[in-house]
């Protein structure tokens, strides 16, 4: 029997998805892509998950494209590869919880570009980071040339296209790229420390300020007041947002149900 390339466990409130193919740094294979996609969209059907973790089985988070299986595929094989990768992509994007990257070891390649489809990334302060689809002669697939040039400039972009050079987590830290630093003994603690707190917090609005955020990119100035305008009058009407007041008032915690 195969060994299963995703695992997926529950803690409280918080679904801990781990990429479990440590023999080949967890580079992806189609079912482990395929069942990633499953998962993230199954979300929406638990409404006792608020909070997703990612992380990688063994030595580092995930090498990303298998290159041992590269040049092998049609151009048609490679055509939907890559549209089961955009697939998860979008999945991870339009999800309403928030996914939280835990990263370790390395993250290279599409393992790189799903790490910025989180919403979070928490990285251990020894990781590192590389886009290294030229040392192969591709481009960037898995969202990389939207979500890096977005996150660091274009011309910092290009050079880490270009050159394919390893990028320490301490450097994307100092981007903004990476929201946490921790050193790897504290990873896993922390990781589900921050999971928890956002899995306690209110999940309606969180999937709301990730829609928005995804929108402003494209949207003008005029037509994200309008949105913010039409969400706030849907928030105003959620039990999380009456407990937020009644907890302001009485001077305690909210207790937030994510309704």
């Amino acid at each position: 029997m195969l060994k299963e390339h995703l695992l997926t466990e529950v803690n409280n409130n918080v679904l801990i998805v781990t990429l479990n193919r440590p023999e080949s740094l967890n580079a992806f294979s189609p079912d482990m892509i395929s069942n990633l996609t499953k998962t993230i969209t199954d979300v929406k059907h638990k409404p006792h998950i608020r909070a997703v973790v990612i992380k990688g089985a063994g030595r580092s988070f995930t090498a990303g494209g298998d290159v041992k299986s590269m040049g092998q595929a049609s151009a048609g094989q490679l055509y939907d590869h890559v549209g089961k990768m955009n697939d998860c992509i979008l999945a991870m994007d339009s999800s309403e919880v928030p996914i939280i990257a835990a990263v370790h070891g390395f993250a290279a390649g599409a393992g790189f570009n799903l790490a910025l489809a989180c919403d979070l990334i928490v990285a251990s302060d020894d990781s590192q980071f590389a886009m290294s689809f030229s040392q192969v002669g591709l481009i960037s697939d898995g969202g990389g040339s939207y979500f890096l040039p977005k996150l660091v400039g274009p011309h910092l972009a290009k050079q880490l296209f270009f050159s394919a050079e390893p990028i320490s987590a301490e450097r994307l830290y100092q981007l903004g790229v990476i929201n946490y630093l921790f050193p790897l003994n504290q990873l896993e603690e922390e990781t589900l420390k921050l999971a928890d707190n956002l899995a306690n917090g209110p999940t309606k609005a969180f999937g709301m300020m990730k829609k928005l955020i995804s929108h402003s990119f494209t949207a003008t100035l005029d037509e994200m007041l309008e949105q913010e305008r039409i969400t706030q009058t849907l928030m105003a009407s959620t039990e999380d947002h009456l407990e937020g007041v009644a907890a302001f008032k009485e001077k305690r915690k909210p207790d937030f149900t994510g309704n």
